[in-house]
């Protein structure tokens, strides 16, 4: 797996290989190097809804009243990221390939809550990272797929759905993933 990139993909958590938090979850990775990676689990909505989470931030909030703030992962949950599609311009913003962008200044937050903010975004708290070579192993030891991320599934699909709609753009149905793998 040297030289394998896997920005703007989908992890697929493995059953029976990755627990707690993590599973059935569906990570987007934004960025993966030699250093390691960084991903927002997009599929874990938390008990905060995006009215309540502005409303804290003393933000206007004219916004859908039941929109979920997500549990984007285990490291830096106090923070707040915005994957949204990549237009405006925002003051810290990660690009991301795909027409997808995740940007942490309060101006999106802002612009979301006074309704001009991007045609489609998802709020998580927190986000997934890995060290230099931990997600490589991780995929070797078939704790994850791996599959290229599609904007539909992220905006636009229930997040109860996200996990096995992320599964069918390998072709497989989520019944047919199994917690045991063999190594050829």
């Amino acid at each position: 797996m040297q030289n394998m990139q896997f920005k703007n993909q989908f992890l697929i958590a493995m059953p029976g290989q990755v627990g707690g938090d993590f599973s059935r979850s569906v990570t987007l990775l934004a960025d993966h190097n030699d250093d390691g990676a960084m991903g927002l689990v997009i599929n874990k909505a938390s008990d905060l809804s995006l009215v309540d989470m502005l409303s804290q931030l003393d933000i206007e909030a004219h916004v859908d009243r039941n929109m979920p703030v997500y549990w984007g992962g285990p490291v830096q949950t106090e923070r707040g990221f915005v994957l949204h599609t990549d237009e405006g311009e925002w003051e810290s913003t990660l690009h991301i390939d795909g027409n997808l962008a995740i940007t942490t200044s309060r101006d999106i937050l802002e612009a979301i809550g006074n309704g001009f903010g991007p045609s489609a975004y998802l709020i998580t708290l927190g986000y997934a990272g890995w060290g230099a070579g931990q997600l490589e192993n991780e995929i070797l030891a078939n704790s994850w797929l791996t599959t290229p991320s599609r904007s539909a599934i992220i905006f636009q699909s229930p997040a109860e759905r996200r996990w096995a709609d992320a599964t069918g753009l390998l072709g497989l149905e989520a019944y047919q993933l199994s917690g045991a793998a063999g190594h050829a």
